[in-house]
């Protein structure tokens, strides 16, 4: 439903909300330069045909696909009306963690978790019955997706708890990119937190109800809140 987000590979989208993806593609450089040092040293004549002939692992690349997904979605944001402020890759103070981008406008503040899990499609998953409470959880690809709903609403919290204003509406958000989505519907919300893809949710943000509330200065506390990463 978005255009391949392979298609912006390269620098990261920079501006004063922050550089999009970077911390997860200095990650990235990091392991794959941790890797080319250790394999060069342990085979002195033979490490560059090596590294010629050999992909990095998974979870290295995984790094630099995050950091691709992060980068596509901050160019699909700054579609939004110049209403909205947007920051973009911000530590999570105490923690190793970030959250991926922040949005702040008329409808609320909108906490964003780029997913970029090529061909794969999101489901919500309902269980339970008459006799036993319905229980929604997230399947990605057929695979578990709990983990990335706890996360999403783990920074929701932290951002709650940085504004202390119950009054400003907060909404966690799932973007899935180049993922399997139908032609009609695919977007659902699970435990609070929306799954969707880049065109619905600047849609969503755009339609949403506005609230009355000072735009500029719950930025500027959430940006003190959360620095750049």
């Amino acid at each position: 439903m978005d255009c391949d987000a392979s298609a912006i590979e390269g620098p990261s989208v920079e501006g004063p909300g922050g550089d999009a993806g970077a911390s997860a593609r200095r990650e990235y450089e990091r392991r794959r330069g941790a890797r080319e040092q250790r394999i060069r040293e342990e085979h002195p004549k033979l490490g560059g045909l090596i590294l010629a002939l050999s992909d990095d692992p998974r979870s290295t690349k995984a790094w630099e696909r995050g950091a691709i997904g992060e980068e596509f979605l901050a160019k699909r944001l700054a579609d939004l009306p110049d209403t909205f402020r947007v920051m973009h890759d911000r530590r999570i103070r105490g923690t190793k963690a970030n959250i991926d981008h922040i949005a702040i406008g008329p409808s609320g503040v909108w906490v964003i978790d780029a997913k970029r899990y090529k061909d794969k499609r999101p489901e919500l998953r309902v269980g339970g019955g008459l006799f036993r409470p319905r229980v929604e959880s997230l399947r990605v690809g057929g695979g578990d997706g709990t983990k990335l709903v706890d996360g999403v609403k783990s920074q929701v919290d932290r951002v709650s708890d940085a504004l202390a204003d119950d009054t400003i509406p907060i909404t966690g958000v799932l973007c899935f990119l180049e993922a399997d989505w139908p032609l009609l519907g695919g977007s659902f919300t699970v435990d609070d937190v929306h799954v969707a893809w880049p065109r619905l949710l600047i849609k969503r943000m755009t339609e949403a109800p506005v609230v009355a509330f000072d735009v500029d200065a719950t930025h500027a506390r959430l940006a003190q809140a959360f620095p750049v990463a």
